[in-house]
């Protein structure tokens, strides 16, 4: 087969979205050299490909400037409700190429570039990924930063500016071995520092009750410096911000110690407050009860809301002085929407600064928080629940656990009046948690403190109204809402396929970019051979070039031609990649048994990190991977069969491997997985789906037809009536003879010769505690594998359905997510005014 065409010499080719003006490009080179001369002072002669980076950063940078002051001007001259999206991770990835695609500079920088003689391509994987984020929540907040500054939203997003980000994965013998993710090593050329508007946060102390009200005194002060990111939305001129906050220790700390005289030890001291933002706790869907992470939470709570009530009061632009007083309007102004329950702190910081600082009375204050916050939840997975200690918010935040025994004292009122002498569904209701250890349950204040909530999929939104929050639903159904998860297709259809954008812009024009519902038209082309011809060209260029990074990348030669099974997602136990793994050794077997026989080539690719402290996903990992050695050093099965660990998965990895992907693995147990967004991204670009009716891949199915995806296993109801019943293992164990084989293969050290123990408690879990049911869907997932394999032998008719896909996906833009979160919840409207760029002057 011809060698992938590069980056750059697929920039030669005509593209259809048009060629940069000559103009544009003689002013990016001029730019690109003065930053390289300038801005990176240097003491010597030769440039490194780091400054070559930065000095384009710097260039596109300067084209963001103008427009994000204009933006943030025209706001304060508008003055719209603003929408402030609270959540502790935003997972980013890089923002060099997101940055010239959405201001319209790709090509302009792309020839600049390339007429200096360097390589735009090798220039972008300099760039860290900013990873402030496990996983699904963290990146979805992305996708809704860059839609929500498409559709001319005026939007805040506000989380913490970690040091370290999500840990970096090596594979090492097989396992997982974490590193820290110094992402700032080299400093961040998107964000700017803002020291002007330093916050104070408090912690610990105690509570005075005074004749003016309650007063939180002798607290420990931390800083909170703000540091602004812009985003820009698409060629609209629009340019929010991401303000993420970082600790800084106050000039006076400890000043006691200092007093003793051990000077040095006060300075160290401070170490100790600026731990707050040193690190993302690297878990997802999971709780961990850790002081250090309150904190966190806390931290971002009270640092924004001064933020916000500080925007409120002065409302025109580079004003300080407040303007409104009355607090009346504030739910008009503005919206605070919870990305899942770590930023609920919210709820009661906004009452006491309400009633303790600003002197409003009890009542009024929670109608104006609860007409404020809405609260989106992420997961029904018991152990992801927060339930805090009431012993650690004593000690660390005392004024407001006083709060939130008042919220849950009116709340119970209410409850209690509506179902008298019902005290089993009090306690189910409550705030507080009674037991051992008192806990205070985050989802139920969430819910009790906002005006709406909303589940990520439909069939998860159904999930929460009939079991999570059953007894909250039949209280209040009217708050109850669904917004089905959607990714920005700026990223991942414009950037990371460009291949797949020129073809489909070719026959439907672009407007699909700002409205992925235009993607419909392509049903129209399903039976135009060209069109056929053409999907299935640009997916075999993806997967040639990706071949070819992994050869490059782990050494191993891959046969471009096999069938590309992808699953990459954090690794948990409720995503099944174990019941991917048994697919992989069945498959083993089944070559090993009749060699001679004709099989479908596959490169199985799985990919994700295990949480560090989560045994059982390490297991996983390992099992993989001693599978994988076994597989692919085996002359039986050639290049038939091959395995690969994809290490350190993160967004721009993502983006490679997501346009070569044939087919996407979205297996969880029916009813676990809330909606998933990795398998819209590859839905979108082309990949086939394998999956149960769990979380979007419902509705997938309902906009493509069933007969377009390979659904396969239990239905949420299976589930329920197995659960009724007991699931037994050892019943499917028994039945199954290839089931049998490779557990027992697994058991008796076959995948680790040199341990043959090594893998007893990943069976001991199948077999007697498996609560995600992996072998009752063994045998319908290993029949639809086998129909997978069936329909990619005919070529044509496996692309038809691929652009059956593509052409059904647009319900899955985040364009539509915001618009709906804008309309029904926060009551705004997405608005197509384009601001006037900062070279045009302003009537």
């Amino acid at each position: 087969m011809a060698a992938p065409l590069s980056d750059s010499d697929k920039r030669k080719q005509i593209s259809v979205r048009g060629i940069a003006g000559l103009g544009d490009v003689s002013e990016v080179r001029k730019s690109f050299n003065r930053h390289l001369h300038f801005t990176l002072v240097k003491d010597r002669n030769v440039s490194t490909p780091r400054d070559y980076y930065f000095a384009l950063a710097h260039t596109v940078r300067d084209h963001l400037v103008g427009r994000w002051i204009r933006t943030q001007q025209y706001y304060y001259e508008k003055d719209p409700k603003r929408i402030y999206y609270l959540s502790l991770e935003f997972y980013m990835g890089r923002t060099l190429q997101n940055t010239m695609l959405n201001l319209g500079l790709q090509h302009a920088c792309d020839e600049a570039i390339y007429q200096l003689g360097l390589d735009m391509e090798e220039l972008e994987e300099i760039e860290e990924d900013a990873g402030l984020g496990n996983g699904g929540l963290g990146r979805l907040a992305a996708c809704f930063l860059d839609s929500m500054a498409t559709l001319g939203l005026a939007a805040y997003g506000y989380g913490i500016r970690y040091e370290f980000g999500i840990f970096n994965q090596r594979i090492i013998n097989g396992w997982q071995v974490e590193e820290a993710d110094d992402w700032l090593r080299y400093g961040n050329p998107w964000e700017k520092a803002r020291p002007e508007y330093m916050l104070p946060v408090h912690f610990y102390g105690k509570v005075e009750h005074t004749s003016e009200g309650a007063k939180w005194v002798d607290t420990q002060i931390v800083l909170a410096m703000p540091y602004d990111t812009p985003v820009p939305g698409y060629k609209n001129n629009t340019v929010n911000t991401m303000r993420l906050w970082s600790a800084k220790a106050p000039n006076e700390f400890d000043l006691q110690e200092f007093n003793v005289g051990d000077y040095i030890q006060a300075v160290l001291d401070r170490n100790l407050a600026e731990n707050i933002s040193r690190v993302l706790y690297p878990n997802d869907n999971f709780f961990e009860g850790k002081e250090l992470r309150l904190k966190q939470e806390y931290f971002v709570v009270a640092a924004t809301l001064q933020d916000i009530i500080r925007r409120f009061k002065s409302s025109k632009f580079g004003c300080r002085d407040p303007v409104r007083t009355c607090f009346d309007t504030f739910p008009d102004k503005v919206a605070i929407q919870l990305n899942d329950t770590h930023p609920a702190l919210a709820i009661p910081e906004l009452m006491r600064i309400f009633v303790d600082v600003e002197g409003m009375e009890w009542d009024k204050a929670w109608d104006v928080t609860k007409r404020t916050c809405a609260y989106t939840n992420h997961t029904v997975l018991p152990e992801a629940l927060e339930r805090w200690p009431v012993h650690l918010f004593e000690k660390l935040l005392p004024r407001h656990l006083e709060i939130i025994y008042a919220i849950n004292q009116k709340h119970l009122d209410e409850v209690a009046a509506m179902y008298p002498g019902d005290m089993d569904r009090l306690r189910r209701m409550s705030i507080i948690e009674e037991g051992d250890c008192k806990r205070i349950n985050m989802a139920h204040l969430c819910v009790i403190g906002s005006h709406a909530v909303n589940g990520v999929a439909r069939i998860h939104s159904e999930i929460v109204k009939n079991s999570v929050f059953k007894d909250f639903y039949e209280n209040e159904p009217h708050k109850f809402q669904n917004k089905t998860n959607g990714i920005t297709p700026r990223r991942w259809l414009m950037l990371c396929n460009p291949g797949l954008a020129d073809i489909i812009a070719e026959k439907i024009g672009e407007d699909f970019v700002t409205d992925l519902s235009q993607l419909k038209k392509l049903l129209d082309f399903v039976d135009d051979e060209s069109f056929v011809h053409d999907i299935a060209k640009v997916k075999q260029e993806n997967k040639l070039k990706f071949s070819a990074y992994l050869e490059k990348e782990y050494k191993i030669k891959i046969n471009p031609a096999s069938l590309f099974d992808v699953q990459v997602k954090r690794i948990h136990e409720y995503k099944r990649q174990i019941l991917n793994c048994l697919h992989v050794i069945t498959l083993y077997n089944r070559i090993k048994k009749d060699p001679s026989k004709i099989f479908v080539p596959r490169t199985v690719m799985i990919g994700g990190k295990a949480a560090p402290g989560y045994h059982m996903a390490k297991m996983i990992i390992k099992l993989f991977t001693s599978v994988a050695n076994i597989v692919n050093n085996d002359p039986v099965v050639g290049d038939r069969l091959k395995v690969i660990y994809l290490e350190n998965y993160r967004v721009s990895l993502a983006e490679k491997v997501i346009p070569a992907s044939d087919l996407s693995q979205q297996i969880s147990t029916a009813g676990t997985e809330a909606s998933g967004t990795g398998n819209m991204k590859f839905m979108l670009n082309g990949a086939l789906t394998i999956g149960t009716m769990d979380g979007a891949n419902v509705e997938m199915a309902e906009e493509a037809g069933d007969d377009n995806l390979f659904i396969f296993g239990m239905r949420v109801e299976d589930v329920e009536a197995l659960d009724k019943k007991g699931y037994n293992a050892q019943d499917y164990y028994d039945r199954i003879p290839e089931l049998r084989e490779a557990i027992d293969q697994i058991k008796d050290g076959r995948f680790s010769p040199r341990e043959p123990d090594m893998f007893k408690d990943v069976v001991n879990m199948l077999m007697h505690h498996d609560r995600f049911k992996v072998f009752a869907d063994y045998e319908d997932y290993i029949k639809c594998q086998a129909r997978v394999d069936q329909l990619y032998m005919n070529l044509r008719e496996w692309t038809k359905k691929v652009i059956k896909n593509i052409a059904c996906s647009g319900k899955f833009s985040s364009d539509r997510t915001i618009s709906e979160y804008a309309t029904e919840i926060w009551g705004v409207e997405p608005s197509a005014v384009k601001i006037p760029p900062p070279n045009i002057p302003r009537e």
